[in-house]
């Protein structure tokens, strides 16, 4: 076979033939390049022990670790020129070392490979991005307080099935994505804490002959302890897929309160407005103020959801310890971890931004019955009534008022006694919406003083 007709089976895009299409294909230097500074940090720390041990000199560490500064002051500057021939970030940054120092960059791989070197980077690259991810839910979390607590008492429909339920209020329903932020923040710290065993000294994958002292290497870079086994240190990628699960969970919570704001702001609901820096006009519709920001979030989020599922299915077949297979769980996490941290910050400054419109939320509140399990429970409380009972009594007088083409609180006492002859006028008191969230005071129910507790218990627990 001649090579021009090699070349065109390989296709137009690798005219050089199989060695391009093999450097194309083993290559991450394209991406993995966000681990520089994860890298240098690692390895200082590995030339600091290597020296502390005796197997390489006081002075080539020097040398070392002064070298590996310039190389990331060229990172930082945008003046490194990255190789994809050198693969990946830590040949390219072994190389140019070599190229400032020259002879002592090749002391500093004693004792290490690249397996536990990517693990250890890639490690330290994921715990930063959980260090980000809690600052950015703890802010979220406070924005929400604020929304609560100044409308701790603004009456609004609760939904089930997109349908009124009962009255709530305005800060009991921010709250409630408050709870669920704070359960992603746990995550997060569980996560982190788990995560946080350093596997460099593991080698490629038994461990080295060398004296090293890996409890230096761990607290150096800021781990609790090394990791027990070599080879689960080099071929674990838990920590990557936890971080995917506990950005896609976050994300979710994401996505449902994007949803509602897009529901909210529409001109049928009117709920709550969206300051302009978070919306879009139209090109064609003059009066339109599209809440693009929290569609994109809706949207995003599919991306964490693939990428989870994505590099589930690149570790679920693999033997121990590293296979090459590996090198593609960092795109994956990496573009997560992007769309995450965006995400966090557009709803952040979205929930800071809107003002929700009290009079919309309290003309909605009343409707669709919302009262009327407030009716079926004073049946029980003032007339001994047994709730099954109570609750076809409301019904009936439910159908009467649709009838009628008025609310519960607008039909007469005489139209009340006409299905129950027991009903006195003191259940007016609580047909309003208003009586109804404030009776609501059981631990966690809607009544505003409820709401004020739950906010200075949050307050109190993030001080």
């Amino acid at each position: 076979m001649t090579k021009s007709s090699s070349n065109q089976m390989w296709g137009g895009r690798f005219a050089a033939g199989p060695d391009a299409i093999m450097e194309a294909i083993n290559a991450s230097i394209g991406f993995d390049k966000r681990m520089a500074r994860q890298d240098i940090d690692g390895s200082r720390a590995h030339a600091s022990m290597l020296a502390a041990q005796g197997i390489i000199t006081d002075t080539d560490a020097g040398v070392i670790r002064e070298g590996l500064l310039t190389v990331l002051s060229e990172i930082e500057a945008g003046t490194f020129e990255y190789s994809a021939a050198l693969e990946d970030i830590h040949m390219n940054v072994e190389a140019r070392l070599k190229e400032i120092v020259g002879e002592p960059a090749g002391r500093l791989h004693t004792a290490r490979s690249r397996n536990d070197q990517v693990a250890t980077d890639f490690k330290l690259w994921v715990r930063d991005q959980f260090d980000a991810a809690e600052g950015a839910i703890l802010s979220l979390i406070a924005g929400l307080l604020e929304q609560a607590e100044a409308g701790a008492d603004w009456v609004m429909p609760g939904f089930t099935h997109l349908q009124t339920a009962q009255p709530v209020t305005w800060g009991h329903h921010m709250m409630a994505y408050v709870e669920m932020l704070g359960r992603d923040l746990s995550r997060v710290r569980d996560a982190r804490k788990r995560m946080n065993e350093c596997p460099l000294g593991a080698a490629a994958l038994a461990g080295t002959s060398f004296p090293i002292d890996r409890d230096a290497t761990a607290q150096a870079l800021g781990f609790d302890r090394p990791s027990a086994n070599s080879l689960d240190a080099v071929s674990d990628r838990d920590f990557a897929l936890e971080f995917l699960s506990t950005a896609s969970m976050s994300a979710m919570h994401l996505s449902r309160l994007a949803e509602e704001l897009v529901i909210w702001s529409s001109a049928q609901f009117r709920f709550v407005t969206l300051s302009d820096r978070f919306s879009t006009g139209s090109s064609i519709m003059p009066q339109k103020k599209n809440p693009d920001a929290a569609e994109l979030i809706r949207a995003k989020i599919g991306r964490i959801f693939g990428a989870n599922t994505a590099l589930m299915m690149v570790m679920k077949g693999l033997p121990l310890a590293y296979s090459k297979d590996m090198q593609e769980d960092k795109e994956q996490v990496f573009d997560a971890a992007d769309n995450w941290m965006l995400a966090l910050a557009a709803m952040d400054g979205m929930v800071r931004d809107m003002t929700a419109n009290r009079e919309s939320l309290a003309a909605a509140a009343g409707s669709g019955f919302s009262t009327a399990t407030d009716l079926a429970d004073w049946c029980v409380r003032a007339l001994n009534m047994p709730f099954r009972e109570a609750h076809h009594v409301t019904g009936s007088l439910v159908a009467l008022a649709e009838k009628e083409g008025c609310d519960l609180p607008d039909l007469l006492l005489t139209q009340l006694q006409s299905v129950h002859g027991g009903i006195t006028e003191d259940v007016y008191s609580v047909l309003t919406v208003e009586a109804s969230v404030a009776s609501r005071t059981s631990y966690g129910g809607t009544a505003p003083s409820q709401v004020r507790a739950q906010v200075a218990r949050w307050r109190e627990t993030l001080a």
